[in-house]
């Protein structure tokens, strides 16, 4: 069964950069559109960025102009880069992705914001 792998997260300061990365177990899959959720503690999951299959993305509006989600047409991993990151940001992002009618879901990676 396909699975999708996340990568990337850690610890960086306020007004700092991270960029976190999904691929699926293989790069013979092509999702119909691939994106970014997260959930920080105590609140519901959210969606942060998605991206369809030829590249049309769409935002949160607290991370416009700050993140900016892709995919590579070689390989499919899908990148999240995110710039001037805010404490509020501090979640656990998971990778998402819809394959034949079928959603599935990376294991998530923390992302943490802090001094």
């Amino acid at each position: 069964q396909v699975q999708l792998v996340e990568s990337g997260g850690g610890s960086v300061q306020p007004g700092g950069s991270l960029t976190i990365y999904c691929a699926p177990s293989t790069a013979i899959y092509r999702f119909n559109y691939m994106g970014w959720y997260r959930q920080a503690p105590g609140k519901q999951r959210e969606m942060v960025a998605t991206i369809l299959r030829h590249g049309i993305p769409d935002y949160e509006d607290s991370v416009k102009g700050r993140f900016t989600i892709s995919r590579n047409s070689v390989d499919n991993t899908m990148y999240l880069q995110m710039t001037n990151l805010k404490p509020e940001d501090t979640a656990v992002y998971y990778c998402n992705g819809l394959l034949l009618n079928h959603t599935y879901w990376g294991q998530g990676i923390q992302v943490t914001v802090s001094t």
